[in-house]
């Protein structure tokens, strides 16, 4: 039924917090490869992904009871988060970079009529994506770094309620990680405005990648005070984040966070030159043929079976026609035959 999922990470590392009845995480320490994070995201709304995951950790779950949201935040920088609540926890083998996008393009492809909720945003990166709904819910939310700073410093942003410690605020690295822990109130806040879109048909998605705490241990060192308290302070908006969620969503909402200390490549996209019109023979010097996509053989059988199906229908009324009696079998002839008699 009601449920929340937070997923916390000590290091390459990923937890589970709460678990309902829908979703089902088994106590285990099996390692999850990094660029699976998004089929997990995936399978746990309902959707398919290309490739099978050979992952105990998730189970089956209920079917026909699917989370009304997911938010996945990504932090960076860090070796131990510690979060205020325990749970069920899995290591990250090779954490490499990932996108949301294959789960966001899912959601957009089956919901597009209902316009869902689609938040992705980089608050450091000055990177934002929304789609549908999320353009009047979020159209206030501060997204550059210029509207950031002038964020903290109104009179209803964190600052006013948030003990800094160690932080400062005359600091351009701590203003950089506190604006990223007002951008994760101001979400939960605007939100709040619009409680009726956490209560529609269409799942919602949020995306969120935090780097403030990297740039901290960077500053100042992972030894000080300054990334001691950050952390802290961190963990505690995260925990106060996921809540929020929650509730927004009735308990029906998928909260991960994932933190790495540091990513193993760097995240690329393939893009192809306008120029480019034929493929090389360099590319593919062997003659090979190009792989079928997953979805080929449910093509193939539709189109084959469709084929046969016309195919028999056509023997099986011209068969009819050729041995028709018109005299007998046609209600044209009967019909005109009474009336040549009746003449």
């Amino acid at each position: 039924q009601l449920f929340c999922l937070f997923l916390g990470v000590w290091g390459d590392e990923l937890s589970v917090l709460r678990s309902p009845q829908s979703v089902v995480f088994r106590d285990g320490g099996w390692p999850l490869p990094g660029e699976r994070i998004p089929d997990v995201a995936a399978l746990s709304m309902g959707f398919s992904v290309e490739d099978d995951l050979p992952w105990p950790g998730l189970g089956v779950g209920d079917l026909f009871n699917r989370p009304r949201a997911t938010v996945l935040v990504t932090v960076k920088g860090v070796e131990k988060l510690t979060l205020p609540e325990k749970g069920i926890s899995y290591p990250i083998e090779n954490a490499v970079p990932f996108s949301l996008d294959s789960v966001a393009n899912a959601i957009h492809s089956l919901f597009s009529e209902e316009t869902p909720v689609i938040l992705q945003l980089a608050p450091s990166e000055e990177r934002v994506y929304m789609v549908g709904k999320a353009n009047s819910v979020f159209e206030d939310l501060s997204v550059t770094l210029r509207q950031l700073r002038n964020r903290l410093f109104q009179n209803n942003s964190i600052l006013s309620s948030l003990p800094l410690n160690s932080l400062s605020r005359n600091n351009e690295v701590d203003l950089l990680f506190l604006s990223e822990l007002q951008v994760l109130h101001d979400i939960a806040s605007l939100l709040s405005r619009h409680k009726h879109l956490a209560k529609d048909r269409s799942p919602d998605l949020y995306s969120l990648e935090l780097a403030g705490l990297e740039e901290i241990g960077k500053r100042y060192g992972e030894d000080s005070q300054q990334f001691k308290d950050a952390s802290q302070i961190l963990a505690e908006s995260l925990q106060k984040f996921a809540d929020e969620m929650y509730n927004l969503y009735s308990g029906n909402a998928v909260v991960e966070v994932v933190a790495v200390k540091a990513f193993n490549s760097p995240l690329t996209r393939k893009t192809r030159s306008i120029l480019q019109s034929t493929e090389s023979e360099k590319d593919n010097p062997y003659n090979l043929a190009h792989e079928y996509d997953y979805d080929y053989a449910v093509i193939f059988n539709i189109i084959l079976w469709m084929m046969i199906g016309l195919a028999l229908a056509v023997i099986v009324v011209s068969y009819n026609l050729w041995n028709m009696d018109p005299g007998y079998d046609s209600i044209i002839y009967r019909m005109t035959n009474q009336k040549i008699r009746m003449d």
